[in-house]
């Protein structure tokens, strides 16, 4: 028998078939599901699928929020060899009808009435996609439209579904296609990284020796699962490790959710932490003088402690009798906030201020940065709980060599490393080079104890017109660093000086403002007020001493809105589209030219 990602799932399954797998919280509530009824609707929907004709090879678009149907459906499709096609649910259906063209997708399944539509215009705009399933479909379906439900019934009738499902999953070999996952498209036309069963079991085994987790954790998700981190991680790997997943009901209810779910373990992007920084730093200001400055101590000697706990200062009886009233009077109240149980969170997907990571720490709360491409399935490297250097991305996993390029860009090698882009062989044979090196485009460097640092992007490198070079991305987790700046997009190209566009924290910012006296009903007035311009311009100088003077920020353009998914500025992992913000501000950056 084949060891592939089924065959992993079902051993798991048959090991502990009461333990809890999966939790969906709905309206507050938690709807658990169990390992053995995991596997059950699993083997139940791949045979009914198979009756309506997916088979090997066929690609499958996924488009659903995180849910357990989403896992269900996954597996699914992976134990017929389908090829699941993820789609970010946030996505418009002239952008799904691209995918399902480029992967030749004959079936998408969909979560609800909203998705459908959607699904429904895609298959008008696509006639190669004949059938459209659906989690919870709405009163009235089109002819070529199915109920999931009804689907895992039509397979519950069948007397050896289970016989026919091990007897598939044995014979699919670890070299076979997966998943076509989309690159999100930053900065041009999306492209399909063909992954292996294999590639993501690599991933996945690699992961667990380095990052130790079991059946008593409990991963809360929020991050969509059509990424390829949080699939990996908080899908593949947390079946692997026989461990317990929650799924956020919402974005928006992430606070409460951690309080229901408890969580040990939740994997998360570095909008995140910034979010929850704030809300911490927005609370304390609103608290009588005496327990500002309580918080305020305890938050000097907690930073204090960390650093001694990192090595970076000598532990003395005084500082440990400070931390222990520090932690008594305000430490573990913050700790409270995560519900309490956390072992740590894993930050991908963007980078972590070095600054960001030292302010959980403080606190008690790890957050282990790590890097990765939807190309290398995901991870390259990840800093571990005992072995951690805040302001890299820590050392790479066992299985996967990196090393650093002559121009200083990151090259990969090992068994995560995609087959290639669907389609595309140009493409392909540009980023992987003859010795089976992926070339990421990343720039970093590896210190003397093989810690991995990342410096820039190598297309995002600015070069003046006096043909110096800036690395904008340190310079924009810096500014971001503020309380007052949300958001900071750095350009220069061709340019005498680097200029940027700031999007301000609007509640922070009105909130100083209204400490001046400066009433404002809106964000367009607040931007416009010449002392919020004089307050942000002092923030950039305060955070940018240390830069040579053709890397300083000259001149900036203050957003009366922020970015986000819906407009464009934000892929659905939250990653900044450097390349669609220079088109859609081109007129405020021409004026910054000047």
């Amino acid at each position: 028998m084949y060891r592939n990602l089924c065959t992993v799932f079902a051993e798991v399954a048959d090991r502990q078939p009461e333990h809890v797998a999966l939790v969906r919280i709905l309206k507050g509530q938690t709807l658990p599901l169990s390992y053995g009824d995991y596997l059950r609707r699993t083997v139940h929907l791949s045979v009914g699928l198979e009756d309506t004709g997916v088979s090997s090879g066929d690609r499958v678009l996924l488009l659903s929020e995180n849910r357990p149907e989403w896992a269900i459906a996954d597996y699914a499709l992976l134990s017929l060899g389908a090829i699941v096609v993820p789609v970010y649910p946030s996505l418009p259906a002239n952008q799904i009808a691209y995918l399902a063209q480029d992967s030749g997708a004959r079936v998408i399944i969909v979560s609800d009435e909203k998705q459908y539509r959607k699904a429904v215009e895609v298959s008008r705009a696509v006639p190669q996609l004949e059938t459209i399933v659906v989690m919870d479909p709405p009163a009235q379906l089109a002819s070529n439209a199915l109920s999931l439900a009804d689907l895992e019934a039509r397979g519950a009738e069948v007397a050896d579904a289970e016989k026919r499902f091990r007897q598939r999953i044995a014979t699919i070999p670890p070299e076979h296609f997966a998943t076509f996952i989309y690159t999100s498209g930053t900065t041009g036309e999306p492209k399909g990284a063909m992954l292996t069963h294999q590639n993501l079991l690599s991933n996945v085994d690699a992961s667990l020796q380095v990052i130790d987790a079991g059946p008593d954790d409990v991963f809360l998700s929020f991050l969509p699962l059509s990424h390829v981190f949080e699939r990996m991680a908080g899908h593949f790997t947390v079946v692997a490790c026989g461990a317990t997943v929650c799924y956020c009901e919402t974005l928006f209810t992430i606070a409460r959710d951690m309080q229901i779910a408890k969580p040990t373990v939740m994997l998360a992007v570095p909008r995140l932490f910034e979010s929850i920084r704030d809300r911490i730093l927005e609370n304390v200001t609103k608290q009588p003088p005496l327990r500002r400055r309580i918080f305020h101590w305890a938050f000097r000697n907690a930073s204090k402690a960390a650093e001694a706990i990192r090595g970076e200062r000598r532990w003395t009886p005084w500082l440990r009798f400070k931390h222990r009233i520090a932690d008594r009077l305000v430490l573990h109240k913050v700790r409270a906030i995560t519900g309490g149980r956390f072992r740590f969170f894993v930050s991908g997907g963007a980078a972590l201020g070095r600054s960001l990571a030292e302010f959980f720490h403080a606190f008690g709360i790890m957050v282990l940065e790590g890097y990765g491409l939807t190309e290398t399935s995901p991870v390259v490297s990840v800093n571990r709980p005992n072995d951690y250097r805040f302001g890299t991305v820590g050392k790479p996993i066992p299985g996967v060599e990196v090393r650093i390029a002559e121009d200083g860009e990151i090259l990969v090698r090992g068994h995560n490393v995609m087959v290639g882009y669907y389609t595309k062989p140009a493409e392909t044979a540009q980023v992987i080079d003859s010795d089976g090196w992926f070339h990421t485009g990343d720039l970093g460097s590896l210190d003397a104890d093989g810690f991995l640092r990342i410096t820039g992007r190598k297309k995002d490198i600015i070069v003046l017109a006096n043909g110096k070079n800036v690395a904008p991305v340190p310079i924009e987790e810096q500014l971001k660093s503020s309380p007052y700046i949300s958001e900071a997009v750095l350009f220069g190209d061709e340019q005498d000086v680097i200029t940027a566009l700031i999007v301000p924290n609007f509640e922070r910012t009105r909130e100083w403002a209204k400490m001046q006296g400066l009433l404002v009903q809106s964000d367009v007035e607040l931007v416009a007020l010449p002392e919020v311009r004089q307050l942000i311009k002092q923030e950039i100088e305060r955070l940018t001493t240390h830069l040579a003077e053709f890397e300083k920020v000259r001149r900036f353009t203050l957003l009366d809105h922020p970015f986000s998914i819906e407009t464009g500025e934000l892929t659905p992992t939250l990653k900044v589209r450097r390349h669609f913000i220079k088109q859609r501000y081109a007129k405020e950056l021409e004026a910054m030219r000047r």
